[in-house]
């Protein structure tokens, strides 16, 4: 008798990724050439708000799909990466994308590519496309991959809203090695006519950013100028031109998360929502592995009476300076240490240093099933030479018990990589 296999998402990606031979490599001709054979499900969607930055995308992808949630919208959005399940990526009106449809999508991407060269997050955004397209709904959030100006998302001649987050140095590999290059990249996004809501930048960002804004006739609105966010004893005021908004303290956790609350509720603001969807937003938004606390699972078993296991995807010096910030002001009470893996293409240096005089010791680890990931004798090497007290681990499990010995309570924080965090979702979730 013979055995078929089963159809999966996992089984279908897997022979996507063999369509390109390098992982990355920035343009639109390719996914323009897809889109045109799918008949440009592009063009389909709702009115989309297109996301970019270096930190906090993410964060504002959760905080808008809740406000507009709130205000009874149906909505859409696309994150990358994903965590635990591919299908994380692909967020439709009724929850994350169910597996069966998700492979019937990439099926449908796959036959239409017909063997061309193309990489697997250009396949993966039209299958995204396609799934927005085929599903009614009233707003899709659309955050890039990498960059702006040829990111696979780019191809929309007229999003409703575009938003710039914080950007800094990340991938520069790719994007350049500057942060006026960066910047460049990030506002490729920017179309003419369209309003866009911008962060507080560094200067040489916002530089190029107001030049590229002004060359287009792009509306911008920008952070501390044109709309400005406090924290308050009660929650947040936001000011969006002359009209202050109080607000109750985002339920995503950190002080960084007080800015990115701004950005999301500036964009809210632009949007039309309503305030009192704004402020159950804000209070419903939900972003794993962001400052997360981890409750149960194999890792939070074994913890001594007393002590805290937290999760976090940053991996580049902002979010290391954001994660050192909430060190300072939310956990000097108890000594923290660190778990850390990071990616080979990451400012490992740049990480660890706001965070090594947080950390009283730390253990490293290979991220598991990760071809790039840095060694843990190569994490441990570079947080030693920031001063660090570091040792090499073969699991998360082992870290833990490890710096568990040491005298109680205190905080464990896995840090370092999206991937890593990931990895210990699926196994402590």
């Amino acid at each position: 008798m013979t055995t078929i296999a089963k159809r999966t998402p996992d089984t279908v990606l897997e022979r996507l990724k063999s369509l390109h031979p390098k992982v990355i490599d920035l343009a639109l001709g390719r996914v323009e050439r897809l889109l045109a054979a799918l008949d440009h499900p592009e063009l389909a969607l709702p009115p989309v708000v297109h996301i970019a930055g270096t930190n906090a995308k993410g964060s504002t992808v959760a905080n808008l799909r809740a406000m507009a949630e709130a205000a009874g919208q149906r909505v859409q959005a696309y994150t990358s990466p994903h965590l635990v399940r591919f299908a994380e990526r692909i967020y439709l009106p009724d929850g994350i994308i169910a597996e069966e449809a998700l492979t019937a999508l990439l099926e449908e991407c796959e036959v239409k590519n017909g063997g061309e060269a193309i990489t697997f997050f250009e396949i993966t955004t039209a299958a995204a496309f396609l799934a927005f397209a085929r599903t009614p709904a009233d707003l899709c959030l659309l955050e890039t991959g990498l960059g702006g100006r040829v990111d696979a998302t780019n191809v929309l001649e007229k999003p409703a809203l575009t938003v710039l987050t914080p950007i800094s140095l990340d991938h520069q590999a790719f994007l350049g090695d500057t942060i006026a290059a960066i910047a460049g990249e990030k506002a490729g996004i920017l179309k003419a006519g369209v309003p866009c809501i911008c962060s507080a930048q560094p200067a040489e960002a916002l530089a190029v950013i107001e030049a590229r804004a002004k060359e287009l006739g792009a509306p911008l609105y920008l952070q501390d100028r044109d709309w400005s966010v406090t924290e308050t004893e009660q929650g947040i005021c936001v000011v969006f031109g002359e009209k202050p908004l109080d607000l109750p303290k985002p339920v995503l956790i950190g002080p960084h998360q007080i800015g990115n609350a701004g950005i999301a509720v500036a964009a809210a603001c632009l949007l039309g929502l309503p305030v009192d969807a704004i402020a159950k937003g804000l209070q419903t938004a939900r972003w794993p592995a962001r400052m997360q606390r981890l409750t149960h699972g194999p890792l939070v078993e074994v913890l001594p009476q007393g002590w805290e296991l937290w999760l976090d995807g940053g991996h580049n010096p902002a979010a290391g300076e954001a994660l050192a910030a909430m060190a300072r002001s939310h956990w000097a009470d108890q000594p923290l240490y660190g778990v850390v893996g990071m990616l080979n293409t990451k400012d490992a240096q740049g990480f660890f240093g706001p965070l090594a005089p947080c950390f009283q010791a730390l253990r490293s680890l290979t991220i598991p099933g990760e071809p790039n990931s840095l060694s843990a004798e190569e994490v441990a090497a570079t947080a030693r030479s920031r001063g660090l007290t570091a040792q090499a681990s073969i699991s998360a499990e082992q870290a833990v018990a490890d710096l568990t010995r040491q005298p109680g309570p205190g905080r464990i924080l896995i840090c370092g990589s999206l991937y890593l965090a990931g990895h210990i979702l699926a196994e402590n979730s």
